[in-house]
């Protein structure tokens, strides 16, 4: 992509994201998770209806859910400018949005057209994310006390200076067991994959690194930012049930290959997210005196960029 067609698609990006966090807040704290996210995702499709240029949904995370989404193959945009991949969550934490607990994201990635792998029918994946000082040092066949051992030593710490990210689930039981036996501290966050990443790659808010099995349009969308700032990331997929790993087997795809982070996103891409309802990342979308104020995240070209939109009524 020219930087003119890059700067376009960010305002497009960002409008969509915007669009898509103030709908889904209209449903913070009622419980309807389904609500939330046909909400977000509805407004996001409209935004991009606009977009110049053709965009493809490479990647998107409806149907590991069961939920409204942008699907995989749809088009948007108005056809008249540069083509372009999408990467897109419209509601990253649903839950949280449904339960008004802080961390829910409006969340999408752009990047060159043919540039966001596809993981066809797998939905998990297994992933690592490090800041640009590790990125040669990690190996997801590494044992977790590796890991933190050579992150540590790139870092310039000590394992119990570690702080590590990974969500609180199940699956996860044994690995927070393993990081705390072997003295780093770790912060155990019921979702926001997204958001655990970015926390990686935002020096402020001090997480060393990211493990564990997430889904797979988090990891691309991920790996958008993690590319466009030097980070490291390694990924492999890692279905959660029988009928999701036949499938995967089905299309020809290894459930053994590690991809990088330049396999993952093949190409210049940009990573953008509006906050919902609050967090360490970005505020919720607030209303005074009938102009609207939201938050929102451009990570692209080695910058991460801060902006508020203010609308008036």
């Amino acid at each position: 992509m020219q930087a003119a067609d890059i700067s376009t698609l960010e305002a497009v990006a960002l409008a969509a994201t915007r669009s898509a966090a103030l709908a889904s807040y209209a449903w913070v704290g009622r419980e309807d998770q389904k609500a939330a996210d046909a909400a977000a995702t509805t407004a996001m499709r409209a935004a991009l209806a606009d977009a110049p240029g053709r965009g493809t949904v490479v990647i998107g995370e409806g149907e590991k859910d069961d939920a409204p989404m942008l699907f995989n193959g749809e088009v948007v945009g108005t056809g008249h400018g540069p083509d372009f991949d999408i990467a897109v969550d419209p509601l990253e934490g649903t839950s949280f949005c449904a339960r008004d607990l802080p961390g829910s994201l409006a969340t999408i990635a752009f990047g060159e057209s043919g540039t966001f792998w596809s993981p066809g029918p797998g939905f998990y994946m297994d992933k690592i994310v490090v800041p640009p000082a590790a990125k040669d040092v990690i190996d997801l066949d590494d044992p977790p006390e590796h890991t933190l051992a050579k992150v540590a030593k790139a870092l310039g710490k000590e394992v119990g200076d570690l702080r590590v990210m990974i969500m609180d689930k199940p699956r996860h039981k044994e690995l927070i067991a393993r990081v705390l036996q072997a003295g780093a501290a770790v912060q155990t966050p019921a979702g926001g994959d997204v958001g655990g990443s970015l926390a990686v790659l935002l020096p402020t808010l001090d997480i060393d690194l990211l493990l564990g099995v997430g889904g797979t349009p988090e990891g691309v969308m991920t790996a958008a930012a993690v590319r466009a700032l030097g980070g490291g990331m390694l990924g492999r997929l890692a279905p959660q049930r029988d009928e999701e790993a036949d499938a995967i087997r089905a299309a020809g795809m290894s459930l053994e290959r590690i991809y990088d982070c330049d396999e993952l996103v093949a190409g210049e891409a940009f990573f953008v997210a509006t906050g919902v309802n609050g967090g360490p990342l970005l505020g919720r979308p607030r209303t005074v005196g009938g102009t609207t104020v939201a938050e929102s995240l451009l990570i692209s070209r080695g910058e991460i960029r801060h902006i508020t939109h203010t609308t008036f009524a």
